[in-house]
């Protein structure tokens, strides 16, 4: 019953990065989570992605800017202030 077990655990810890969402660790100002998920299904690729989705990369002058806050705004939608982004 316990190799039953710890064989579960070994395979949930070794899928759950497939269903973790992308998150981004800025020192001192906390966690920032992108739940790429949730943005897809409400947005479509088309928002972010030009051509071939791939991966962006997010700095903070893109998170500061047009890729997550001016949009957040346009759209009515989403965190724009410090502490709605940065979780300590």
């Amino acid at each position: 019953m316990k190799k039953l077990l710890v064989a579960v655990m070994l395979v949930a810890f070794a899928a759950a990065p497939t269903f973790a969402a992308d998150v981004y660790t800025y020192t001192g100002k906390g966690t920032v989570t992108f739940d790429h998920k949730t943005h897809a299904d409400s947005l479509g690729c088309d928002a972010c992605h030009e051509g071939e989705p791939a991966k962006i990369e997010v700095d903070k002058k893109g998170a500061h800017g047009a890729t997550c806050k001016t949009c957040h705004k346009d759209q009515k939608a989403g965190p724009t202030k410090c502490n709605d982004c940065h979780v300590k």
